[in-house]
C-alpha cells in the first residue's frame, strides 16, 4: 500500500522541464532579457541593475516556473570565441530564443552569420525558435519590418519548425511576456518531438 500511494504522490508532484538556449552576439541583451524574464514571471524577484550586467562567459542560467511546466534558461556567451560552445547544448534544449541587437546595424551581417551557422545544426531540427529584435526603447533602432527580411533569407534553413520574430525591450520589459507564452505554446505543442524532463515540484 506505501508503495501505491508514494508513487501515487511522487506522480502528482511531477513538473514538467523545458530547457531553452538564449543565443545572441556579445551585447545584444541577452543577459538583460533573462532577468526581465526572471522579473516578469517571479513577482519576488529582485531584478539585477541593468548597468551592473557584464558580458557573460560561459553560462548564465535562470528558471521560471509557469502554467504546470518550468523553464530553465541557459544564456550563452555571444563573443566569438564561445560560439563554439554554443552546439554542446544543442541536443538537450526544447527551445532556442536568438536576441539581435537591433540598434547595432553595423553588427546585423555578423549576427545573421551567427544565426546561420546555429541553425544549419541538425541538432537543432525542429525545435522551436523565436528571434527578438532587443533593444526597441532606443531611437532608430530597427524595427521587426527591417529584421525579419534579413532573417527570412534563412528561410530554407529553418524549416517547418514554429518560428516567430518579434520586437521586444529587455530593459523596459515590452514584449517579454508576449514572446515567453509563445515559446510556452510551441514548446508544449513539439513535446512529441522533444518530451520534457521530469523532476519533482
Amino acid at each position: 500500500m506505501y508503495t501505491l500511494f508514494s508513487g501515487l504522490y511522487r506522480y502528482l508532484t511531477q513538473n514538467e522541464e523545458y530547457c531553452v538556449v538564449i543565443l545572441g552576439l556579445d551585447d545584444a541583451g541577452k543577459t538583460t532579457y533573462l532577468e526581465a524574464v526572471k522579473a516578469a514571471m517571479s513577482k519576488d524577484y529582485k531584478r539585477m541593475d541593468p548597468s551592473r550586467i557584464t558580458p557573460t562567459v560561459g553560462l548564465n542560467t535562470g528558471q521560471v516556473e509557469t502554467t504546470g511546466i518550468a523553464i530553465q534558461f541557459w544564456d550563452l556567451g555571444g563573443q566569438a570565441e564561445l560560439q563554439t560552445l554554443w552546439d554542446k547544448y544543442y541536443s538537450e534544449c526544447h527551445g532556442v530564443i536568438y536576441v539581435i541587437d537591433s540598434h547595432d546595424r553595423d553588427r546585423i551581417e555578423e549576427s545573421k552569420e551567427a544565426f546561420d551557422k546555429m541553425i544549419r545544426n541538425e541538432l537543432l531540427q525542429g525545435v522551436p525558435l523565436l528571434v527578438l529584435a532587443n533593444k526597441q526603447d532606443l531611437p532608430d533602432c530597427m524595427g521587426v519590418r527591417e529584421v525579419k527580411p534579413i532573417f527570412n533569407q534563412s528561410a530554407h534553413l529553418i524549416g517547418p519548425r514554429d518560428c516567430m520574430v518579434m520586437p521586444v525591450s529587455a530593459l523596459t520589459g515590452e514584449g517579454i511576456v508576449e514572446g515567453l507564452n509563445w515559446m510556452i505554446d510551441c514548446l508544449k505543442r513539439n513535446s512529441e518531438v522533444r518530451p520534457p524532463n521530469v523532476g519533482d515540484r
